[in-house]
């Protein structure tokens, strides 16, 4: 699965809701998250926006992006599918899941993801993504 940032920045805004409850289970084996160059360097980009997340400092954002790190696998990406999508800034995490052959993208922006689904690439609320994960 592939974890949008927005999804990281809603985790860590508030604990309640199912961004934080995702959150919470990283690294738990109950579902595997990937990641890549460019979607760590985004992840840094918008946590340390100013105002963004005003209650954490640079090295709290180093930490978190560091267990997002560890607890994920690293994936390069070796092949582009853009452009594809209507918002050119979402191409590499469309790019990611399908070099690493994932069948879902969590994020709040579903219609962003459009057509991802001829990948074999699922766009998926959190919420969702917890139901499936419930439902075996």
């Amino acid at each position: 699965m592939v974890l949008d940032t927005n999804i990281l920045v809603s985790a860590l805004r508030s604990r309640a809701g199912a961004s934080y409850r995702l959150f919470a289970q990283l690294g738990s084996g109950r579902f595997q998250h990937v990641y890549s160059n460019p979607l760590v360097h985004e992840y840094e980009d918008v946590l340390l926006r100013p105002g963004m997340l005003s209650h954490l400092n640079a090295a709290l954002v180093g930490e978190i992006l560091d267990f997002v790190c560890q607890t994920g696998e690293f994936r390069p990406l070796y092949f582009l599918v853009r452009p594809f999508l209507s918002d050119p800034k979402d191409e590499h995490l469309l790019e990611l899941a399908v070099n690493a052959q994932c069948s879902f993208i969590v994020t709040y922006n579903l219609r962003d993801f459009r057509g991802s689904d001829q990948y074999g690439v699922e766009a998926i609320k959190p919420q969702n993504f917890l139901d499936l994960l419930e439902q075996g």
